[in-house]
């Protein structure tokens, strides 16, 4: 375990891979940390040099105090990057994962050379209903929306397994704070006309039974980016790394070596 000082506040981190592979970003969910990737992980080819890390208010990270904004999510990831030495990274973000990707594609190129987009939008959802989230988790705790987000992440099948219950208690085990806010960042972001300037490989992954990011939503994000690929993952919700950990790490697979990475 790793901790990266960030002035006021520390950020936990894990890298994986030879000191000379391929560098790979990945950021995650809102409510999971860094061991959402775990199922992929084995999957993987060899070189690659892959850092994951816990945003704010998340896993072992710090909580800091108050609403954080998108510019401050996208600084954290710039920040680390820097301070680990990864650049010219391909990123792979998943939900407020992937808007985070969004902007610092945006502002670092020399840190970002393509990014995958999983499960997310240029915009997910709108102020006016995130507050609505945040009120109902202020008030009764992540339990009190527990059912409503495990109903629109995971596919009922998915639901009925053995693994299913340690997704909820890890979702449980966010910090009532972090979880307001990152959510407060995702309220606050409408990366579409910054997106749509991006150009750098990008591949766009969706699930047919995500509640959160539906297909079309990933799609409409990813046909943003000129010469994009887009992949849909059949029978998986919102985080298809779980669901279905073999396909996803075979189409992450197919991007890197589409790029001559791997």
């Amino acid at each position: 375990m790793h901790m990266a000082d960030m002035g006021k506040f520390k950020l936990h981190y894990r890298i994986d891979g030879p000191d000379d592979g391929v560098p790979v970003v990945f950021a995650n969910s809102l409510g999971t940390d860094l061991r959402l990737w775990d199922p992929i992980m084995p999957l993987l080819p060899a070189g690659l040099r892959i850092l994951r890390y816990d945003k704010r208010g998340h896993g072992l990270s710090d909580t800091p105090e108050g609403r954080y904004s998108m510019g401050a999510l996208v600084g954290d990831a710039e920040k680390l990057m820097q301070m680990t030495g990864f650049k010219d990274a391909v990123f792979v973000g998943l939900s407020i994962g992937g808007l985070i990707a969004q902007g610092l594609a945006a502002k670092r190129l020399d840190l970002v050379k393509a990014v995958v987009l999983s499960n997310t939008a240029a915009k997910i959802g709108t102020r006016d209903m995130w507050e609505d989230r945040i009120k109902t988790v202020e008030a009764g705790g992540l339990e009190a929306a527990l059912e409503t987000t495990m109903t629109r992440w995971f596919s009922k099948k998915f639901r009925q397994t053995p693994d299913y219950p340690a997704w909820e208690n890890l979702h449980l085990q966010t910090p009532v704070a972090g979880w307001v806010g990152c959510a407060a960042a995702i309220a606050g972001t409408d990366f579409i006309s910054s997106t749509s300037g991006l150009r750098l490989p990008a591949l766009g992954i969706a699930g047919t039974e995500d509640g959160s990011t539906p297909p079309d939503l990933v799609r409409e994000m990813t046909d943003l980016i000129p010469g994009s690929q887009f992949h849909l993952i059949r029978g998986a919700g919102h985080l298809p790394c779980v669901e279905k950990p073999e396909e996803y790490a075979e189409v992450l697979t197919g991007f890197l070596k589409s790029q001559g990475l791997v």
